[in-house]
């Protein structure tokens, strides 16, 4: 079929750099490494214990032994940073959430451990109470259902320092309680551990996405009187945007090293606005519903597991993260190294 006479051919052609690999990678906008990547890790309590997680295919809770088998793992493929998230037995579980300072909890027996077995790794402590809270929430609840604030931020605080004492490089506030970061900054700094960073979890949402997670520790909260079914009067509104610039002035300000976007893909917009608000690191965390969602698909065969997780990755580095905290990780650092080859 003869073109229009009146048509003219286009002088750019955005496809000439499309035609092949090598001419798609020499102008790739957006790189992920390995050494980007943060592997989240359930702690259990035992000896050679591995308990697949049902809503999490491919992940498993671990005795501190597995943890260390996966650590050095992680660390031979690039991934070299862990956050710990313990299982904490019931009968340890109370409202006050004391286990949290124990200097001979379960995640710090783990900090202690992975660092004499894997020098190299970098471990972030997580700092909330709902994995030692008999009611499953983030802070101290009172007699009459409130989530008290300025009472857990005291906790939150000894509980970072009590993490440092143990050898963690990155203490993570992942509870939205206000004033937490300069509180914990504070202790730390009191307590001589000026080189320990603050890596805040500025902008948690109240996300219908974290179910997995949930099922992993046996964190929710429970289902009883005066104690709220949900976590809305702390994590953050799915329908706010500025309100997130907000908080991440404040933890700034309150001497955050880095701040947290949680989800990931449903809030790329956030992480877009914090990274043209803050000259600081942009963590994101890939969370459990969106990876077990992929992982599902790919079972089913709807979806292709390794190119539809590699996407959401990159989208999340694209939108303007620094670091992804995914349990996707060594899959993806493993697929990395094999394109390199």
């Amino acid at each position: 079929m003869r073109p229009d006479s009146s048509w003219q051919p286009p002088i750019r052609r955005p496809r000439r750099l499309r035609q092949n690999e090598t001419i798609r990678s020499l102008v790739r906008e957006t790189s992920l490494l390995p050494s980007q990547l943060v592997l989240p890790q359930f702690i259990v309590e035992g000896h050679d214990i591995i308990e697949p997680i049902e809503a999490m295919p491919g992940r498993c809770r671990l005795s501190i032994d597995r943890t260390i088998t996966e650590c050095k793992q992680a660390i031979a493929l690039g991934v070299k940073v862990f956050a710990l998230f313990p299982r904490v037995p019931d009968s340890l579980k109370t409202n006050d959430g004391q286990e949290a300072l124990n200097p001979d909890s379960l995640v710090n027996q783990a900090i202690h451990a992975i660092k004499e077995n894997c020098p190299d790794a970098c471990l972030v402590a997580d700092i909330a109470l709902d994995p030692y809270s008999a009611v499953g929430h983030d802070g101290l609840v009172s007699p009459q259902g409130k989530v008290l604030n300025d009472e857990t931020v005291k906790v939150l605080a000894q509980m970072a320092v009590n993490h440092a004492q143990a050898g963690a490089d990155i203490v993570a506030p992942s509870d939205m309680m206000d004033g937490r970061v300069g509180a914990i900054r504070s202790a730390l700094d009191h307590a001589g551990f000026t080189d320990v960073a603050i890596l805040s979890y500025t902008a948690k949402y109240a996300s219908s996405f974290y179910g997995p997670f949930r099922q992993a520790l046996e964190s929710a909260p429970v289902d009883a009187p005066n104690v709220p079914r949900n976590k809305k009067t702390y994590q953050m509104d799915p329908a706010n945007s500025r309100e997130a610039i907000i908080e991440a002035m404040l933890d700034e300000a309150e001497g955050a090293d880095m701040l947290m976007v949680k989800p990931g893909l449903p809030y790329l917009d956030i992480i877009t606005t914090l990274r043209s608000r803050t000259q600081l690191p942009i963590a994101a965390y890939h969370v459990s519903g969106e990876y077990a969602m992929i992982k599902a698909a790919g079972r089913l065969g709807w979806l292709d597991e390794k190119a539809c997780m590699q996407e959401s990755l990159i989208a999340i580095a694209r939108a303007g993260a620094d670091i992804i905290f995914t349990y996707a990780a060594m899959d993806y650092a493993r697929w990395w190294r094999e394109s390199q080859a």
